[in-house]
């Protein structure tokens, strides 16, 4: 028989075959969290970290520590082209960079050792940080009974400002672990980043230096051998804090021998004597390889300037910035909304001289500048006889006196009725229809250039501000000089054109249409009367609307009374003026006996708005806000300051800027200088300035720096410093 083969299957053990593929499954699972825990872990304590636009790295000058070493540790931060970072003094904007060092007991650390800045200049705005790349160092010190064999962790949290034209505050934390080794033992050699840091640091002075105070800022004094071969190119001096001096003054220096003086402008917290002045004077020579700046650390007590040998000084700087800035004020002021009638009407007086005789065309110019001239310096006068009486005034202080108010929203009002053609005297008030050759003429285009000079006081216009503000410093001599550059510059653009044949051709040829336009003119002037009228509704009272408008009337039946009698006889023509002349007295006595009798309102209605988004505006209110550590907005305005409504009505009462104002927290002060307030006024001159607008914005924080705002704002303007410097704190004095 034949065998037969049979292979018998196995029992196949299920059990088993599924416990097996679990416990594989598990342990594989378990591998790879480990695996991901560790990366987790790696990632946590990483001694790297990087936004868009710095890269920070955690590094120390060893890879390990022995018991009682002390080693540097520092964060090195990439910065990506045309973005800066800033230095412990950030300058007129900016936020200084702050490491919170997370440490073992008994391990402890030094503050930033801060490496020589660099200038940053935006406009007007100076700023000092860092650009490319930095190391901020500090000093570890490892306690004597650190473990060997054990670990110092080291945690790093970074917090800084990165800017280009907008800022952007960020955040990184980092980590280090140095182990602990036997002394002896080879600690490593850190990182390579650590020896270029310590070279950008500033070294100690070898040269005593002194600072003192002398007649237009401070003088450093730097003495030693070696200044003259240092081959200087370059000198800058970093002050350690805000405010010691004006960032963005220059710094003017001069080497002789070894004698080196450097002119610093103060800021807005000068030293005072016996007070320390605390920086790094940045010295750039030439070096084999091109230029090379090195920083010195400087210490210096502050002292009174020296009796003997006093510097050599470079008179008439600052004036003569003075009279440049008030010259363009000047000019610029023309384009204001208070003087823009006027010019208009002189603008018509000179295309009707344009084809007359050159040498007359040029006299009306000079004789509308000798008004101009004549009229700001009488308006000097005054301030210079009630400063040294000691009052606190200011520019478009006579603006303050309802009397003052009330005569030229009159003369305005004549104006504008000459203007309309209900009477004329020899020509019209602004000289328009007049003889060229003759004496009225000439008569007419002073007393428009007086006209103009009335109506320009309620507005301020750029550059005036900070060159008023120095004026009302000086002695009445640069007073003086300061007003009249600034008259000479509202009256230059009509007497170039004057004296100018050329430009003259180029204007239209005279015709029907400049009757027409002088008429139409006559509306902006009856505009102005009713604004000043409002303004004497702020100071006076409603009463004071009814003692104006009357006055209007008795006006103007004067002047219809006068033009209407004039042609007639003898007797008609004396009567007539004889009456028109009784009517004018009759709205001169009345208006005055009726303001003087006025009651003044206790709260100027220019604060008297529906929109409660701001309060009252007190020095004490102001305290509280800061100590509080909110943000303030100081709005310095003025019912009778044209650019000031201006700026309200375009900016600050935009729903953009009262959302900025609520969404940041911040309290939106309004002080009204409508009226005189001696309060007020001081704190303009603690800004530098003279009158109204001022625009002044505190961050948030108490010690925070205030920041001045332009004189001619927009909503974009205010809504971006709002939120910017609500978003990164103290920015420093201006914008960031």
């Amino acid at each position: 028989m034949k065998a037969e083969h049979r292979i018998d299957q196995p029992d196949i053990d299920y059990l088993g075959v599924f416990m097996f593929a679990t416990r594989s499954f598990l342990i594989s699972f378990g591998a790879l969290a480990f695996v991901l825990l560790s990366c987790l872990k790696a990632y946590a304590d990483s001694s790297e970290a990087a936004t868009e636009q710095v890269k920070a790295q955690l590094i120390a000058s060893a890879d390990a520590v022995h018991p009682g070493d002390e080693i540097q540790v520092g964060v090195h931060q990439l910065i990506i082209p045309h973005w800066h970072t800033y230095w412990i003094n950030p300058g007129d904007s900016g936020l200084a960079t702050t490491i919170k060092y997370d440490l073992p007991e008994h391990v402890t650390v030094s503050g930033i050792q801060w490496p020589t800045p660099v200038r940053i200049t935006l406009g007007q705005v100076t700023s000092y940080g860092y650009e490319h790349e930095v190391t901020l160092l500090s000093t570890l010190h490892v306690p004597e009974n650190a473990g060997v064999g054990g670990v110092i962790p080291i945690k790093a949290t970074v917090n800084w400002l990165v800017c280009e034209e907008a800022c952007i505050p960020q955040k990184v934390e980092l980590s280090l672990q140095l182990p602990v080794i036997p002394a002896g033992t080879s600690a490593g050699p850190g990182s390579p980043l650590i020896a270029g840091a310590r070279a950008a640091l500033p070294a100690t002075s070898p040269w005593p230096v002194s600072v003192e105070h002398g007649s237009d800022g401070l003088l450093m004094r730097i003495t030693g051998a070696g200044l003259q071969s240092a081959n200087i190119k370059d000198i800058w001096f970093y002050p350690a804090e805000w405010g010691k001096i004006a960032h963005s003054a220059a710094q003017t220096w001069r080497l002789d021998g070894d004698k080196l003086e450097l002119k610093l402008q103060p800021g807005e917290a000068p030293p005072a004597n016996g007070e320390e002045l605390a920086g790094v004077l940045a010295v750039t020579g030439n070096g084999s390889g091109g230029p090379v700046t090195r920083g010195f650390i400087v210490n210096a007590v502050v002292g009174p300037a020296a009796a003997a040998n006093p510097p050599a000084q470079e008179p008439g700087l600052a004036v003569s910035t003075a009279l440049l800035l008030a010259l363009l004020g000047g000019v610029i002021l023309n384009l204001m909304p208070c003087v823009f009638p006027v010019l208009s009407i002189k603008a018509l007086s000179l295309i009707k001289q344009a084809h007359q005789a050159p040498l007359q065309t040029r006299l009306h110019g000079l004789a509308y500048t000798v008004g101009i001239l004549a009229s700001f310096a009488l308006l000097g006068g005054f301030l210079i006889v009630l400063k040294a009486s000691g009052m606190h005034i200011g520019w478009g202080f006579q603006f303050q006196s309802p009397l003052f108010v009330l005569a030229v929203a009159y003369l305005i009002f004549a104006v504008g009725l000459s203007l309309s053609g209900v009477f004329s005297i020899g020509g019209s008030v602004a000289g328009i229809g007049s003889s060229l050759a003759g004496r009225s003429g000439y008569a007419g285009s002073f007393f428009t250039g007086v006209l103009a000079t009335v109506v320009a006081t309620p507005c301020t216009a750029p550059f005036m501000g900070a060159a008023l503000g120095f004026a009302l410093t000086q002695s009445p001599l640069v007073l003086m000089a300061v007003f009249l550059s600034l008259g000479l510059g509202l009256a230059l653009p009509y007497l170039l054109l004057s004296l100018w044949p050329s430009l003259q051709r180029r204007l239209p040829k005279p015709g029907i249409w400049m009757e027409r336009l002088k008429q139409g003119l006559a509306f902006p002037m009856y505009a102005a009367a009713v604004w000043l009228v409002w303004v004497l509704a702020q100071q006076s009272g409603i009463n004071a609307v009814v003692i104006a408008l009357g006055g209007m009337v008795i006006i103007a039946f004067s002047a219809w009374l006068y033009e209407v009698t004039k042609t007639g006889s003898p007797a008609a023509q004396y009567t007539g003026a004889g009456f028109s002349i009784l009517a004018l007295a009759l709205a001169l006595i009345s208006g005055y006996v009726g303001i003087q009798s006025a009651v003044t309102p206790s709260q100027p209605a220019v604060i008297q708005s529906s929109d409660k988004n701001w309060e009252p505006y007190s020095a004490a209110r102001l305290k509280a806000v800061r100590a509080e550590g909110k943000p303030a907005f100081l709005n310095f305005t003025a019912a009778w300051c044209l650019s000031c409504l201006v700026n309200e009505k375009v900016a600050l009462n935009q729903s953009s800027v009262i959302d900025a104002f609520k969404s940041t927290g911040t309290v939106y002060l309004k002080g009204d200088w409508t009226n005189q307030d001696d309060d007020i006024t001081k704190i303009l001159a603690e800004f530098g300035r003279s009158g109204v607008p001022l625009y002044v914005y505190y961050p948030a924080g108490a010690q925070a720096k205030p920041v001045v705002l332009p004189q001619i704002l927009t909503s974009e303007m205010v809504a971006q410093a709002v939120n910017l410097k609500t978003a990164v704190g103290a920015c420093g004095s201006r914008s960031c």
